[in-house]
């Protein structure tokens, strides 16, 4: 990861997002976390950069359901890799929160807060309510368009933000009486997410948050068939978050930060954000700052700590001083498939001295792919690659058990065995194919 002559810099992690100043781009997302000033206090004591406040909406509040609440996915060594939930919008009254948000903000001027919002599809509710909660003194709004359960049958949450239109209308409105940024937050489930983020932009948002939960059901409770979780006996459709929904949130940031239409739009990027891994990938894709949400309902606040020093060791080691040198440095290298280069070849090289013998690699590629792994030599148990058969699918690497046993190597001259085309070096060619995009 260290560049020679570098990693000796000083890396100020302070970030600034529509102009809202925070110590780290670490904010906690909009949810459980953020439903009240005692755990708020606590995240700020712990160190996090700010916090979205628990979606709040009209008075009366809504009531959430006793029971559970919450479901998971677990791998085999019982870490949580998937998370659904049905709990709605904060149940407490609007006065609560709003005294609660102006004294947190009071007591912690050098943290992020921002407020997220969900009210009806009408001019009214939004000239209401959009002046009682920037009178709080929060430093921005989060329009909740994302949630899929609940709100969404009140034709609220996901029920606007599948609609381009009721996105335009409704940011328009908020807009119309917000003197602080607003954030617009888009929901995954739609087919294109272009479509809601330029809805977002035309209505005057300043940036999209992204991404919402997944609409989903978790499974069914095997002694009684019934739907779990369930609430005396029924259960419902829920948001799913988690590690597992890393990839379609990257997926639709880079999807906003590539496309002319939405480009410059500034993204806050959500979507199982774990480890400092995790926020080098949204920001490099686009995003400025990132949430975290489930990490934090799962291993508790104290993880900011290794997000924190995580992502100043990555920045040094890579000779960046702020958080602002990585932002969108992947987002040029994001295409589409009709442009990827066909004459770029590589094959698969196993590791002798790193191999376990598992066979794990043989069984796929023999099963799932392209019977290019031996299983021996000579007679003795080894696996080995038989480049003419090599696709280089990086199947094998996928399911190897041992770090760096299995790489991919590429081939800059020569014949590809297997299809028998003329591998040419990428710069001698690939700068002239016709699919290159940079030639356009």
């Amino acid at each position: 990861m260290n560049d020679t002559g570098r990693g000796n810099a000083a890396v100020d992690l302070g970030s600034e997002f529509l102009g809202i100043k925070s110590p780290n781009p670490f904010w906690l997302a909009s949810a459980p976390p953020t439903d009240k000033a005692y755990n708020v206090n606590r995240a700020f004591e712990a160190g996090w950069g700010g916090a979205v406040w628990k979606t709040l909406g009209e008075d009366p509040p809504i009531v959430n359901v006793s029971g559970p609440r919450y479901g998971a996915i677990h791998s085999n060594d019982r870490r949580v890799i998937g998370f659904i939930n049905v709990e709605l919008i904060t149940d407490r009254p609007l006065a609560t929160n709003l005294g609660e948000i102006r004294q947190i903000k009071r007591d912690w001027p050098d943290r992020a807060l921002v407020v997220s919002v969900m009210l009806p599809m009408n001019r009214e509710s939004w000239a209401k309510y959009v002046p009682m909660i920037e009178d709080t003194g929060a430093d921005g709004l989060e329009l909740n368009f994302g949630c899929p359960h609940g709100m969404s049958e009140r034709g609220m949450g996901s029920a606007v933000g599948q609609v381009p239109e009721y996105i335009r209308q409704a940011t328009a409105w908020c807009k119309a009486f917000a003197r602080v940024p607003v954030i617009i937050k888009l929901t995954p489930n739609v087919t294109n997410i272009l479509g809601p983020a330029k809805a977002a932009k035309d209505g005057g948002a300043d940036a999209v948050s992204l991404i919402n939960t997944l609409n989903s059901i978790m499974r069914v409770d095997y002694d009684t068939l019934s739907m779990y979780p369930n609430t005396d006996g029924m259960g419902s459709h829920g948001g799913y978050c988690g590690p597992a929904v890393k990839p379609i949130a990257l997926h639709m940031v880079a999807e906003i930060a590539r496309n002319q239409a939405t480009k410059g739009l500034p993204i806050s990027g959500i979507g199982g954000i774990t480890d400092w891994r995790d926020a080098v990938d949204f920001l490099a894709l686009g995003a400025s700052n990132v949430q975290v949400c489930t990490a934090a309902m799962v291993y508790g606040f104290r993880i900011i700590t290794d997000l924190t020093d995580g992502l100043s060791h990555f920045l040094r080691d890579k000779g960046m001083t702020r958080v602002a040198d990585l932002v969108g440095r992947a987002v040029p290298s994001v295409t589409d498939w009709q442009y990827l280069n066909l004459n770029y070849v590589v094959k698969a090289r196993i590791d002798q001295e790193l191999c376990i013998k598992c066979g794990r690699c043989h069984i796929v590629c023999e099963d799932a792919s392209h019977q290019a792994i031996t299983n021996t030599v000579n007679g003795e148990r080894r696996f080995e690659v038989i480049d003419k058969e090599c696709v280089g699918c990086n199947l094998c690497v996928s399911v190897c058990p041992v770090a760096d046993c299995i790489t991919m190597e590429r081939l800059t001259s020569g014949i590809d065995t297997r299809t028998g085309r003329a591998i040419v070096s990428e710069k001698a060619d690939w700068t002239t194919h016709p699919n290159n995009p940079l030639r356009r």
